[in-house]
């Protein structure tokens, strides 16, 4: 049995995307040993995969004294370890701490003097999605046969949710018979192009017009960001920003019907998860949805194909997303019904 060590200690979305690779190797190698290295942030997001047998806290790891990060890598008998986030510390971690094969993508220098085995990979100039370019990196170690991209999202193991506690689960018991719980997720900590609030308060009101309920996530300092909005939409919304732990809120958008969003953590969770996603996306590389969209039996998006250079020039007022209309986004959401 080999133990492979699944390097990304990276954002919420860049984590949900790599998941696959994790199911994927699972499925050729139903025998390994999965150990996932990520942060005190995404450890929630970590444990929710089913694929995953232990994880190694980046943060925790780090902190320690070098010799001490030595021998807990050693301890854990790694045989392979895949750089999917190159972080030059780790990488040496891995080089020092003996592992005996260590996969790295070409185009970092520290990768030529810390891995043994040198994947050709080039995310920026790619045509492959963020969970393709993810599972390329398994030809470092003689993997070159992969799901299509249709079938990506099937290897995520994302079915460890916990329980959604009870006073969550009685706000989404309210809606009305044959109506939604949807949420809006306005906010992306500047991951992402974001849909402006306007765009989002007119959605908010067609839906509650409809008589779904609309529920505003995001965290306290975004809830801070938005407050004056929030309280302008207080009839059509009820707020949730900061109200949630991770864990909470992984449970909380997997027991809702659907979520409208950037690109951003918020909608690859409940896409992953099962739910309708409807994410708001610019045509600009390397933000398009061609790299970033999320991956779901039930996962869509809204993007305008055309050629707007304010993306780059004006990201605060770029026409090709300000074109994506809240009428384009109900028409979304209206079949959702039955699904």
């Amino acid at each position: 049995m080999k133990t492979i060590l699944i390097s990304r200690p990276d954002a919420i979305g860049d984590v949900v995307l790599t998941l696959p690779m994790c199911g994927w190797l699972k499925h050729l190698l139903p025998d390994c040993r999965l150990i996932f290295l990520g942060s005190t942030y995404t450890a929630p997001v970590i444990a929710c995969c089913e694929h995953v047998d232990d994880f190694i806290n980046a943060d925790t790891l780090l902190a320690l004294p070098y010799q001490e990060q030595e021998s807990f890598l050693r301890a854990k008998s790694i045989d392979i370890v895949i750089h999917v986030l190159p972080h030059k510390a780790i990488a040496k971690l891995a080089y020092s701490a003996g592992i005996p094969l260590r996969v790295g993508t070409r185009n970092r220098w520290f990768h030529w003097r810390t891995c043994n085995k040198l994947v050709a990979l080039s995310r920026k100039n790619s045509d492959l999605h963020e969970s393709q370019l993810n599972l390329q990196l398994l030809k470092g170690i003689g993997i070159n046969s992969f799901p299509a991209f249709e079938e990506v999202h099937r290897y995520t193991g994302f079915a460890s949710i916990a329980p959604l506690p009870a006073w969550a689960q009685e706000l989404l018991d309210q809606r009305q018979p044959g109506k939604l719980n949807i949420i809006l997720h306005p906010k992306s900590r500047g991951s992402a192009r974001e849909w402006s609030l306007q765009h989002y308060g007119e959605l908010a009101r067609l839906l509650h017009r409809q008589g779904h309920q609309v529920f505003v996530t995001g965290t306290a300092k975004e809830g801070d960001l938005i407050r004056n909005w929030l309280q302008e939409h207080a009839d059509f919304v009820q707020d949730m920003t900061g109200r949630f732990e991770l864990s909470e809120f992984i449970s909380f958008t997997g027991a809702a019907d659907g979520i409208v969003a950037a690109s951003t953590g918020a909608l690859h969770l409940v896409a992953v998860a099962g739910g309708h996603a409807l994410g708001i996306y610019v045509p600009m590389r390397p933000l398009h949805p061609g790299r970033w969209a999320p991956i779901g039996e039930h996962a869509d998006f809204l993007v305008k194909p055309i050629a707007c250079q304010d993306c780059r020039k004006r990201p605060e007022s770029c026409h090709c997303i300000a074109e994506i209309s809240p009428a384009m986004a109900m028409s979304k959401i209206n079949g959702w019904h039955g699904q």
